[in-house]
């Protein structure tokens, strides 16, 4: 497996990616209506053009050729000396491979170079995501209702892993 930044011109495969990730991730916990509306919200291509010029790094994930996965970090997040994960997907049939573990330590491995002091994410309360998160060192700070428009919220738990 390699894991590379992604460029400009590969938005188009994390946007792939989260179309085939996504429902299999949120279907249960979402409706359909507040699913389509963060796929567009979050990866839309302005959207995603966004993230890029608000310090969002993006880095694919690959076995030989085929894409498996992506992740989207932030260093000093906030002005904080914390690394952001904003996004770490896997597809299903690869999830419990080792793709998701090697994607935090990648992006806490240039934390560290950064002189951050953690990694901090949030995830969805319900979403089984959370037990790989907390086998892979991160502890739940806080419980969070973020409003995201149109009348949706997401209900995270905010989650640190000190470096």
């Amino acid at each position: 497996m390699t894991i590379s930044v992604a460029s400009k011109s590969q938005l188009g495969i994390i946007q792939n990616l989260a179309k085939a990730i996504w429902p299999e991730a949120y279907g249960a916990i979402l409706s359909q209506d507040q699913l389509d509306y963060m796929m567009n919200m979050m990866y839309s291509d302005n959207s995603l053009s966004n993230q890029l010029r608000n310090k969002n790094v993006f880095l694919l994930a690959k076995i030989d050729t085929d894409f498996i996965g992506f992740a989207s970090y932030e260093l000093n997040y906030d002005e904080s000396n914390y690394t952001k994960i904003h996004k770490l997907y896997v597809l299903p049939e690869i999830q419990g491979q080792g793709v998701g573990k090697e994607l935090i330590y990648y992006i806490q491995e240039i934390a560290i170079k950064n002189s951050n002091s953690g990694l901090i994410l949030n995830v969805n309360k319900q979403n089984k995501a959370k037990d790989f998160y907390l086998k892979n060192e991160f502890k739940i700070e806080e419980s969070v209702i973020v409003d995201i428009g149109n009348d949706y919220v997401m209900d995270d738990y905010i989650m640190k892993k000190y470096i």
